[in-house]
């Protein structure tokens, strides 16, 4: 990364579900998942993003959440904020209210549904990055919002200063790759894939943005540990130890299996925001086999 700009983390942050009960979020819970975490050696965490179901929350509740996950963190590992939006105006009034909260860098979605074009999406990211208050990180998941980012997008994006970092979720090892060389003095780039860690990793990667953390901090931790030292037959192989619970996290859309499973492990209930619903039975069946072992 440049001298002029910071790193966020390096290794592995977690996209934190959001927990609910009766409707609300529930912060018992959610202080409750922030010690397993910070317990077990996270580098960062994320909330409101797509795992924390971000797109039900309302800016209050965005700029609550955050506040109450700054005071129990006290600074010991970043806080990420989610803060997309598909209406750029909308997405600025969630950056500051993150940004008010205490997050220490936020985290932006590529607008979904309107999608946008060329011009579009580098003119949304750069008043974003122009009205945040924190650094920016991009955020490219074209299997949910319809729009992939390109090279040309990354390259023109990586030259402002507010922009820091990207969170590549496309299946498009090879846009990480020349991201990573391109444009890696520039912008730090993470994977959100979690099948993905041992190669995101050769190809220059300086961490994850991980669902699967959410309920095996510790194995996640690991393998990353293992990816950044070089032992990658040692990394393949605890990645082949867990990869069918991995799989098994998007089973159906997530966050439902991952909310489930961590209700199954008594941190939070399997409560979600429609139009969310628990999985289904034999959704529900194969995780409780997968993950009692």
């Amino acid at each position: 990364m440049s001298l002029y700009k910071q790193t966020v983390f390096t290794g592995v942050a977690t996209a934190l579900i959001t927990p609910f009960c009766g409707g609300e979020i529930d912060y018992e819970a959610l202080e409750r998942m922030i010690e397993q975490q910070i317990d077990a050696g996270i580098a960062a965490l994320l909330l409101c993003g797509t795992t924390g179901e971000g797109a039900t929350l309302t800016v209050k509740e965005h700029y609550e959440m955050i506040r109450f996950a700054k005071e129990k963190i006290r600074d010991r590992v970043p806080l990420l904020g989610g803060c997309g939006s598909n209406c750029t105006s909308h997405a600025i009034e969630l950056a500051n209210a993150v940004a008010e909260g205490g997050a220490d860098a936020l985290l932006a979605v590529t607008p979904y549904y309107n999608k946008t074009n060329d011009r579009g999406i580098v003119q949304h990211y750069r008043a974003l990055a122009d009205a945040s208050p924190r650094p920016l990180m991009l955020y490219n998941v074209p299997t949910r919002t319809g729009f992939g980012m390109k090279l040309e997008h990354y390259r023109e994006l990586s030259s402002h200063p507010n922009i820091v970092a990207l969170k590549e979720a496309s299946a498009d090892l090879g846009l990480l790759e020349a991201t990573c060389t391109e444009c890696g003095d520039r912008l730090d780039v993470y994977t959100g894939n979690d099948h993905h860690v041992i190669s995101a990793s050769r190809l220059g990667a300086r961490g994850i943005i991980s669902v699967y953390s959410n309920v095996d901090p510790r194995g996640m931790i690991e393998l990353w540990k293992l990816c950044s030292t070089g032992e990658y037959r040692l990394a393949g192989e605890r990645r082949a130890r867990c990869l069918a619970r991995m799989q098994a996290l998007f089973s159906e859309v997530n966050p439902i299996p991952v909310k489930y499973v961590a209700s199954l492990k008594g941190l939070c209930h399997a409560e979600y925001r429609l139009p969310l619903a628990p999985p289904s039975t034999e959704c529900a069946k194969r995780l409780q086999a997968l993950f009692s072992q």
